[in-house]
């Protein structure tokens, strides 16, 4: 009898994957406030299984160009530690989901444009009521370091998606929520993974992005080490950079999804 107790639930854990696939295992980080007093939040792990062929990667807002210099020279780099993550995913099953916001119009004729067009909108929920407090930092200057920029604030000089990320056969291009909402609905995708910037705009605000999907019920996790945030040191809490974008990791593990590195993706996609 309690052998059978045990094989129960193994067995329910197969049967949710397609075709029985085993799933894979990733140690998610979430934070838990364990003063509510004094505000004393703390960094606390869980197994999660997550199954590839049931997995989205989305790539947001990896642009070519950036009108911030020091966001630019960071994406670059970004992009191509991000690129190999990609392809492994890819071949493992992942659907990628490439999300350069504003540049639809260069992407009109690709076919991963066209097939996620193709598909039949699905309706999402009512939005969840999820409620968070503000930003960690202050990015209200537009949150760029690198105060000489010939660009004004927010000018968008950005076309197309970064080279170092391949578009390849199915994949899908879109900068919609409701598309990618209804293209993750039909493709019995489960769980969402994030990687790109930035993270206290973009990847947290875009109608595609964290905060929305989330809202609409969808599992969220974002690679904490592929993403960057806009923040200047010159502003609250006058941190540095690096500092500045943990704060905003930090804060969306508080409020909005968990978090996993990418060498913990590879290991699993890899099988060890």
């Amino acid at each position: 009898m309690a052998r059978g107790v045990l094989l129960l639930p193994a067995l329910a854990v197969f049967a949710a994957y397609p075709d029985g696939e085993a799933p894979l295992h990733l140690t998610l980080r979430s934070r838990v406030e364990i003063d509510r007093a004094g505000g004393e939040w703390r960094a606390a792990t869980a197994d999660e299984p997550f199954s590839p062929s049931s997995s989205a990667l989305i790539l947001c807002d990896l642009w070519d160009h950036h009108w911030c210099q020091g966001a630019a020279e960071r994406v670059e780099i970004l992009a191509g530690r991000i690129a190999p993550v990609v392809h492994l995913a890819r071949s493992r099953g992942f659907l990628i989901i490439h999300a350069p916001s504003e540049t639809m119009a260069y992407y009109k004729d690709a076919p991963q444009r066209r097939s996620i067009l193709a598909i039949p909108p699905a309706a999402p929920p009512v939005p969840r009521e999820i409620a968070a407090p503000g930003l960690p930092i202050d990015d209200s200057d537009g949150g760029c370091d690198t105060p000489d920029n010939p660009l004004p604030v927010n000018y968008r000089n950005w076309t197309r998606e970064n080279a170092a990320i391949q578009i390849r056969p199915g994949d899908l291009i879109s900068d919609s929520g409701r598309e990618i909402y209804s293209a993750v609905r039909s493709r019995g995708i489960r769980t969402l993974f994030y990687a790109g910037v930035h993270a206290n705009l973009c990847i947290l605000n875009r109608s595609f992005a964290i905060r929305q999907m989330t809202k609409w019920g969808e599992r969220c996790i974002l690679i904490r080490d592929l993403t960057d945030a806009m923040y200047n040191p010159a502003r609250r809490p006058f941190v540095s950079h690096q500092r500045g974008t943990e704060l905003v990791i930090e804060y969306i593990e508080k409020y909005w999804a968990p978090t996993v590195t990418s060498d913990q993706i590879v290991r699993a996609l890899r099988g060890h």
